[in-house]
């Protein structure tokens, strides 16, 4: 886990910064993004282990950001984030080249798990 670089991108600012904390307390280094325009630049910009993706966003969707993630680095992992129980979204993602989706609020230990057999895949 210490050295793992997690890209959020979430324009649920409060959300992320939480989770960001949480996840740095166990040794992850995080990176925020609030759409898919500036996470799309940092994919460019620097190296991450995984993306973390919000399917509902303003702007570009998450489906639109994992397309352009996905013809920058193919191999990036991406764990997509959906709202309401929605696992519809979540499996048209993975048919796009997500790694696997997680449904909000999430489970910090089973979003750990998600984030290390992504890395590790």
């Amino acid at each position: 886990m210490k050295g793992t670089r997690i890209l959020l991108i979430d324009d649920e600012t409060d959300f992320s910064e939480t989770l960001a904390e949480r996840l740095e307390i166990r040794g992850f280094e995080t990176e925020l993004a609030s759409d898919g325009e500036k996470g799309i630049k940092l994919v460019k910009d620097k190296e991450f282990d995984v993306v973390i993706l919000d399917l509902k966003m303003p702007g570009l969707s998450g489906i639109e950001t994992l397309k352009s993630i996905k013809k920058i680095k193919k191999d990036l992992p991406v764990i997509l984030l959906t709202g309401q129980g929605s696992t519809k979204d979540g499996e048209e993602g993975k048919k796009m080249g997500a790694h696997d989706y997680l449904i909000k609020p999430l489970k910090i230990d089973e979003f750990i798990e998600k984030v290390l057999g992504a890395i590790h895949k």
